[in-house]
């Protein structure tokens, strides 16, 4: 028996046999062209082919990963058509004589080093998206099954998978994956927790040839992989399994019950979406509104911004959808780590302090006019509220205010409906936000707290950096009492807060929060039925001098 550590990134616990994720051998030598034009048509037909391969996998990716998730293969659908790396192609092929093969396989090693030596980690992330998008390109260049076909059941174990890899996984065959590599946060993780696939990465190193084929146990959340386990440790992990099963299935008993506190309190508990396809699975999974439906998957991964009807269309399916269940739109929020070409933003050195969300909408103000009137529309078709990111002053809610009564005046001008009492709220994310919520408050009708931006400026610690992992800590007291303190200005002013950030889905948190006085809770659908759990646990009698348990 042999056990591999790692980190877990998917909770879960899987049997099967151990087997080597094999991908076929895609490397291309040098060699001169026959014939330039006929090797560039060869190379043209790869890249259609490569593009009808990623718009199937978007298409079916909404349903199985989610709206966000599957986004990422429109960026890669975007990437074949970059002119920098179609031109780099080119080049090799018509100009040096050299086979469509290597011309895809040098461009793609050369932007992804390219992509790998840059200072900004989301540029860094983009060089495994070039090798992903490559490698595709090459597959149909030379005629490769997609991915391997598995004869029964298994535990995959590569050194990454790539994301079109990972979404390609059958969780009736694929039972766990593996990686050697990777982090958390990794599209591989990501994909995995998506999918309910029990995973874990980064063991550090690949188990002997020997122990492929052998019986393996993944557990998802210790981070541990079993090689041919003997037969006490099978034992004790078949009972494990088996607790998570009857946990999953006591977790059903909270489906349709009101969300509420041991001692009565109403808490609201909503869901945090992306598109459509999220909104189904927030039905699913019980979530009695949308917290947080990020409108800017309508923005990325085009050349071309959205116009008003094509938003419109976006959110009065969500609205649809959720039949009467409140549903908050976040306003546009790009720049830092997501890039919207179609706004042709200038590089910044320090993007997650530079011009994001509504600092965009408000240099820009004909992005946020044609939002709000899009979102006005479709507040006639159910309870809409719309909420606007990273808020630091007073100003900048009352240009978002006139912009509003703008909008409704454009809308009642041509006769179109909508619900003229729109709620406004603001996402608290930054320091200053938090710090004058007294006064932002009777601004607006409520509050959202995003932990996962507020805890990085808080503690001036970039989320999106690995090294800094034992910085940014949600938990931290400052981040807490900028929590309690928002809070605390919210009901001075008779209005709403919640928390839409990560924190509001650690059940341990749970208590802590609704101590703060937090009303809402918005997660991600699937954390729904064990965050009601525990709520439903949870004895918040404030201000009473009784102690609180949960």
């Amino acid at each position: 028996m042999t056990i591999f550590k790692g980190k877990g990134a998917c909770r879960g616990i899987a049997f099967a046999p151990l087997r080597r994720y094999e991908r076929a051998d895609l490397a291309a030598a040098p060699r001169a062209a026959a014939d330039v034009r006929a090797e560039h048509a060869r190379f043209e037909q790869a890249r259609a082919a490569a593009a009808a391969e990623l718009d199937e996998l978007a298409l079916q990716g909404r349903d199985k990963l989610g709206e966000e998730n599957a986004f990422l293969f429109e960026v890669h659908r975007m990437m074949l058509e970059d002119e920098d790396y179609l031109e780099a192609i080119r080049a090799m092929i018509l100009e040096q004589n050299t086979g469509a093969e290597y011309a895809v396989s040098e461009a793609g090693r050369r932007f992804s080093r390219l992509f790998a030596e840059m200072d900004d980690e989301y540029m860094q992330a983009r060089s495994a998206d070039v090798e992903d998008v490559s490698r595709r390109v090459l597959r149909c260049l030379v005629g490769r099954e997609r991915q391997e076909r598995l004869a029964g059941p298994a535990i995959l174990f590569s050194d990454d998978f790539s994301p079109s890899e990972t979404a390609r996984f059958d969780p009736a065959l694929v039972r766990g994956i593996v990686t050697e590599k990777g982090s958390l946060n990794s599209h591989t993780a990501i994909f995995a927790r998506t999918m309910g696939i029990p995973a874990v990465v980064g063991v550090g190193e690949t188990p002997a040839a020997e122990q492929f084929g052998l019986p393996a146990i993944v557990d998802g959340q210790e981070g541990a992989l079993v090689v041919d386990p003997s037969p006490e440790i099978n034992e004790r992990y078949l009972r494990c399994k088996q607790r998570l099963e009857e946990e999953a299935a006591r977790l059903e008993e909270y489906r349709g019950r009101p969300t509420r506190t041991a001692d009565g309190r109403p808490v609201r508990l909503y869901a945090n979406i992306s598109g459509v396809a999220d909104a189904q699975a927030a039905l699913e999974n019980d979530a009695e509104g949308i917290g947080l439906f990020r409108s800017e998957g309508l923005f990325l991964g085009r050349s071309t911004l959205p116009d008003e009807e094509e938003q419109y269309q976006a959110y009065a399916g969500v609205v649809r959808r959720m039949a009467g269940r409140p549903v908050i739109i976040r306003t546009l929020d790009v720049g830092a780590d997501k890039k919207a070409d179609c706004l042709a933003l200038a590089p910044e050195e320090n993007p997650a302090l530079g011009l994001r969300a509504v600092r965009v909408c408000l240099r820009q103000p004909e992005l946020l006019d044609t939002q709000l009137r899009a979102i006005l529309r479709a507040s006639a078709l159910g309870p809409v509220s719309v909420m606007v990111p990273m808020i630091a002053s007073l100003w900048e809610v009352r240009a978002v205010r006139e912009r509003l009564d703008a909008a409704r005046s454009q809308l009642e001008a041509r006769g179109a409906a909508f619900d003229p009492k729109l709620p406004l709220g603001i996402m608290v994310e930054t320091p200053a936000a938090a710090l004058i919520s007294d006064r932002l408050a009777p601004l607006v009708d409520f509050f959202s707290i995003g932990t996962n931006d507020l805890t990085q400026y808080v503690l001036a610690a970039d989320r999106m950096n690995s090294q800094l992992a034992d910085y940014y800590d949600p938990r931290h007291p400052a981040v807490l009492e900028l929590i309690g303190r928002t809070a605390h200005n919210a009901h001075r002013h008779g209005i709403w807060v919640g928390v839409c950030g990560e924190l509001a889905a650690e059940p341990d948190m749970t208590r802590t929060l609704l101590e703060l006085g937090v009303d809402e809770l918005s997660v991600p659908p699937a954390s729904v039925l064990g965050l009601r759990r525990a709520i439903a646990a949870c004895r918040v009698d404030r201000g009473n001098g009784e102690e609180q348990t949960c």
